[in-house]
């Protein structure tokens, strides 16, 4: 048996027992062994369809990610160059008999796009979007008992194109549920904590429970709600009764969600909403993002008939004309980058290991918001963001009726846009990191400002009936031009937001003092960081971008967007460093030669020429010419005086600038080691030095991590350095590197972070950019070493040895 068919079997074997065990709910991983097929395949939606010879993999599961880039592909510049089209995905299951008086549902947490769902045969539905979640009911249509086959199909078409204005993958790229319940029992996202109530030393939590019940019989059910620490310390309960009528006394099969096309709430759903009062709450909070978890319980009598476990949060998040945002009563200016959904080398279907270091290395900068631009993210990135304390405008949409694309989603906009927010909304509630919901991003409806309004107006009230606790807001575009702020458009949203044009933004707000203002996406220039720090009534910022992306490209070979602080691999580039001295309170200071000037973003990114995006700052002393010539050499620092020396003479010191720009030195080129050191008061606070490289002799191996288990989600990340004799780096050296891999690993994708390369990212050997490269190594065992080895012609190999750990 090979080892996806063992995990498999085992799964299955875990699934069917806790399906006849005592629990009221079971919610299984779906993901492994599926079967794919990339190409239409008429008919594959019926079960006796023989899939024999089609591909067998796990889902998330990106199949265009997996290439060739080629001009000739319809997704174009803007979609990388990646291929398009259909692709099928088919798995065969089993159920006992004792689940046949349960509720079964599967949960898809993201399909990209235009897919349609099928169980046994029979159609369970179809969703445009490939950005929301969704669920289907399987209950009506299984086959149970032993040897019984079910059979799940779905197809997914990204045929027409182009669609999108980024990369935006193929397939089913996030992760998939069963989940079973009583036919009593609590809908999908029907659990919602707020806290109603924050004082200094005290908070008052109000929990909104739904329940549905299929058989139709009604009664007196009882709501359990407990919350506990994440370490299961219970700190408050509470008990309430709740009533569903009777359907005519007659079992009647109800939807686990409501009509979203009428907005009608089947008959049998109950609601019942709870207020519990929290003595000297743990506040989350971005340096201490404390969460607690909300355990909700339905019962009848003795018998427990459903449980669900959600996470939350107890903060006061808020936004004031004056003051901006204050979180907790203290006033914290978002420090924000924008990101879309893609993971560099996966496409989209992004390791949570690998926006766990992404973020790391975000936080580091000072990086404390991100904005989802410009659709929902995966649920898990959401955890994350709870867990590592970064706050989120969860955004959707790009945009409405009026599309920035032939194939975009203007053309399901009336018919699905409400349900897909409601969705998206009542799934991201609980989530205490989400502060503010965003409307959508540079929608050109605008200009037509009666249609605006009126859709406007359907999406606000769309987000506020599902949740009231947080503020909507828009990215507006060239509101100036389409009359935003005089035509009542901006003023329908709790706060204005506006892309790039932060004195326009700022200027409607000194027309309207009561206007609470947020910059929704913004350059990385010195102006527009004045504009912000300058202004205590200015929320904060969201850059674009945070990481490089791929896509959003015109000129064939680019096929990705370097506007990050990050690239594509997480490493930080020299604009990060500038940000980190303006963000972040902890000493630091960074060197960067300057060959040429930024290359301007425009007003209104997106809609013009190409954006280069060149590199023009460099962290090395390490230039092409080595003969005797000046150097432009720039240096960031949060310190109030940086000298900067060259192989141990002073060139001399600068003070930190009223207007935070750069220090700034003329040097005359030597080889050798250049050092800044930053100091407060006198004293030493950071310091930096660079070599000058020579010679590549030698790849260096560094792994960001000891160990990795085989879990999807969990990946490290190798890097190859190309080194001189004294271990400097060497910027200039771009050699093949050929990775390879023994014991209990695997090589899941290679990169450099290149924008220009058209390389496989599925391959074992990358050519070093910028003296690096790296591989993504994934555990295929619990235990064992995993060695992974490097190699380049002309210089020495190096290894690395990972632990596999885990399960």
């Amino acid at each position: 048996m090979n080892k996806h068919l063992r995990a498999f079997a085992v799964g299955l074997i875990l699934f069917v027992a806790s399906l006849c065990s005592l629990s009221a709910r079971t919610v299984t991983s779906f993901d492994t062994d599926w079967r794919f097929l990339k190409a239409d395949a008429p008919g594959a939606e019926q079960s006796t369809f023989d899939d024999s010879n089609w591909r067998t993999l796990d889902v998330p599961h990106d199949w265009s990610i997996e290439g060739p880039f080629a001009q000739t592909n319809k997704t174009g510049g803007a979609g990388a160059f990646l291929p398009s089209g259909v692709g099928w995905y088919r798995k065969a299951f089993t159920l006992p008999e004792c689940a046949s008086n349960q509720c079964v549902f599967i949960d898809f947490d993201g399909v990209m796009e235009n897919s349609i769902v099928w169980i046994n045969g029979v159609k369970l539905g179809q969703r445009p979007n490939g950005y929301v979640s969704f669920r289907y009911d399987l209950t009506p249509h299984l086959r149970f008992g032993s040897g019984v086959t079910n059979v799940i199909a779905v197809r997914a078409d990204t045929s027409a194109q182009p669609a999108s204005r980024w990369y935006s993958g193929a397939g089913i790229y996030r992760h998939v549920r069963l989940a079973t319940t009583d036919r009593v029992h609590f809908p999908r996202s029907g659990i919602f904590a707020s806290v109603s109530e924050v004082k200094a030393r005290e908070a008052t939590v109000r929990i909104e429970s739904s329940t549905v019940d299929v058989r139709g019989y009604g009664g007196i059910f009882v709501v359990r709600t407990e919350i506990l620490t994440l370490a299961g310390v219970s700190v408050a309960s509470i008990a309430g009764e709740v009533f569903m009528p009777c359907m005519g006394g007659v079992p009647t099969r109800t939807s686990d969600l409501p009509d979203y096309r009428t907005n009608s709430v089947p008959p049998s759903r109950g609601r019942i909403v709870q207020s519990i009062f929290l003595p000297e709450p743990e506040f989350w909070s971005v340096d201490s993002p404390k969460l607690y978890r909300v355990v909700s319980t339905l019962l009848q009598g003795d018998k427990a008939l459903d449980q669900q476990t959600n996470t939350f949060g107890i903060r006061d998040a808020r936004f004031t004309p004056e003051q901006g945002f204050l979180l907790n009563g203290k006033k914290v200016m978002l420090k924000g980058v924008c990101l879309h959904h893609d993971g560099g080398a996966f496409g989209a279907a992004v390791p949570l290991g690998v926006w766990e270091q992404r973020l790391a290395a975000l936080k580091e900068l000072g990086c404390n918001a991100i904005r989802t631009s410009h659709n929902p993210v995966a649920p898990e990135f959401l955890d994350l963001c709870d867990r590592m304390g970064f706050l989120v405008m969860d955004e959707f949409f790009d945009c409405w009726t009026v599309g920035k694309n032939p194939h975009d989603y203007h053309k399901y906009f009336d018919e699905w846009s409400l349900s897909d927010l409601r969705d998206t909304v009542r799934r991201d509630r609980n989530h205490p990191s989400i502060i503010l919901y965003s409307a959508g991003n540079e929608i050109h409806d605008t200009p037509q400002p009666e249609l605006a309004k009126r859709i406007l107006a359907g999406l606000v009230k769309e987000y506020k009936a599902s949740d009231r606790t947080r503020p909507v807001t828009q990215a507006l575009f060239r509101p100036n031009v389409s009359g935003d702020y005089t035509n009542g458009l901006a003023d329908m949203l709790d706060v204005v937001g506006t892309n790039y044009r932060d004195k326009e933004l700022l200027a409607a707000q000194r027309a309207k003092p009561e206007r609470k203002i947020v910059g929704t996406e913004q350059r990385h220039d010195l102006e527009t960081w004045l504009n912000c720090r300058d202004n205590p009534s200015h929320a904060g910022q969201f850059l674009w971008t945070g990481i490089d992306y791929l896509g959003e490209a015109k000129i064939w070979p680019r096929n990705a967007h370097a506007s990050g602080l990050l690239d594509r691999i997480g490493w930080p580039k020299p604009l990060a460093y500038q940000r980190q001295s303006w963000w972040s309170d902890q000493p630091m200071v960074c060197i960067a030669r300057r060959v040429a000037g930024d290359d301007l973003m425009p007003t209104d990114p997106g809609y013009g020429g190409e954006e280069k995006h060149t590199q023009v700052t460099f962290n090395d002393w390490s230039p092409r010419n080595r003969e005797p010539h000046p150097e432009n050499v720039e240096v960031y620092s949060n310190g109030e005086e940086v000298e900067l020396l060259l192989n141990g003479h002073s060139l001399g010191a600068l003070k930190k600038p009223a207007d935070d720009s750069p220090r700034q030195w003329r040097v005359p080129f030597g080889a050798g080691e250049l050092a800044a050191v930053a100091r407060n008061s006198g004293k030493e606070v950071a310091r930096q030095t660079l070599r000058t490289a020579g010679l590549a002799t030698k790849l260096s191996l560094v792994a960001d991590a000891p160990e990795v288990s085989p879990r999807s989600d969990d990946v490290v990340f190798v890097s190859a350095n190309v080194l001189d004799e004294a271990d400097v780096l060497v910027p200039n050296a771009n050699p093949l590197v050929k990775f390879s891999v023994s014991g209990p690993g695997t090589i899941v994708a290679v990169d450099n972070g290149d924008c220009l390369s058209t390389e496989p990212f599925q391959a074992a050997q990358r050519k070093a950019y910028g003296g690096r490269c790296v591989a993504f190594i994934r555990a295929t065992a619990p235990t064992g070493d995993i060695i992974v080895t490097a190699e380049a012609e002309g210089l020495n190999p190096s290894k690395a040895i990972i632990r596999a750990a885990g399960k």
